[in-house]
């Protein structure tokens, strides 16, 4: 089966991390390890999660001039995780130091993917902090510079996902967060869609967080979300 989905474990301790993970079977999803769960726990807990079979996505946004970020890069990868990301707007310096510090990885490398407008941000919001445009067009000026720095993918809502792989080569990963089936509430997301429009718009990996982590059956709304995806890839 294909991987699709990610979980995101937005927990308040690694303890509560693990007796969800008890439940789920690592061949059927990736898992996200975010801010807060890092911040709890730290780079013990992922090391944990990877021994468990879990294809980790360690979401921490890096953003900090190239060298910083270059080296917080490398020491993510020494983890073992799947994938891992960056601010894309830090600029093509940065991205660009990101990229080539995982090159000694070789084939281990994780993916490397650029956030581009965050999907929290309506047209309003990025106004409000200097930038003249909407979310859609951000996005894709953001997707275009990532790509020409070597990184592997972006975050993108799915809203922007048509376009973009219209206009980014294939293999260019596009994840899409703030995934929500119509009876699951949007919380604090504003650009969101269901599992099955957001993989017809182009998108290869979804980000689900509290439709699965806080379901009665998390594992019968992971086939759920397996089943959606399934009937349109």
């Amino acid at each position: 089966m294909s991987k699709n989905i990610i979980i995101a474990l937005d927990f308040d301790s690694g303890d509560q991390a693990l007796k969800f993970l008890d439940r789920l079977d690592p061949n059927l999803c990736r898992v996200k390890v975010g801010k807060e769960l890092f911040t709890a726990s730290g780079p013990q807990l992922v090391k944990e999660i990877v021994s468990r079979n879990f294809d980790v996505f360690l979401d921490l946004k890096f953003h900090d001039i190239p060298n910083t970020v270059a080296r917080a890069v490398s020491v993510a990868a020494d983890l073992g995780v799947w994938m891992l990301n960056v601010h894309a707007s830090g600029g093509k310096a940065m991205l660009e130091g990101a990229r080539e510090s995982l090159e000694p990885f070789g084939e281990q490398r994780p993916l490397l993917i650029g956030v581009t407008v965050l999907t929290s941000l309506s047209k309003e919001d990025l106004e409000q902090i200097g930038v003249p445009t909407n979310p859609e067009e951000q996005v894709s000026k953001l997707a275009f510079l990532a790509r020409d720095a070597g990184l592997d993918g972006v975050v993108c809502s799915a809203a922007e996902t048509r376009l973009l792989r219209a206009q980014l080569p294939d293999g260019f990963i596009l994840v899409t967060p703030g995934i929500r089936r119509p009876e699951d509430a949007s919380g604090d997301q504003k650009r969101v869609v269901g599992p099955a429009e957001a993989i017809q718009n182009g998108s290869n990996y979804l980000v689900v967080g509290r439709p699965i982590t806080r379901a009665d059956s998390p594992n019968a709304a992971l086939v759920e979300f397996n089943s959606a995806v399934a009937s349109v890839s």
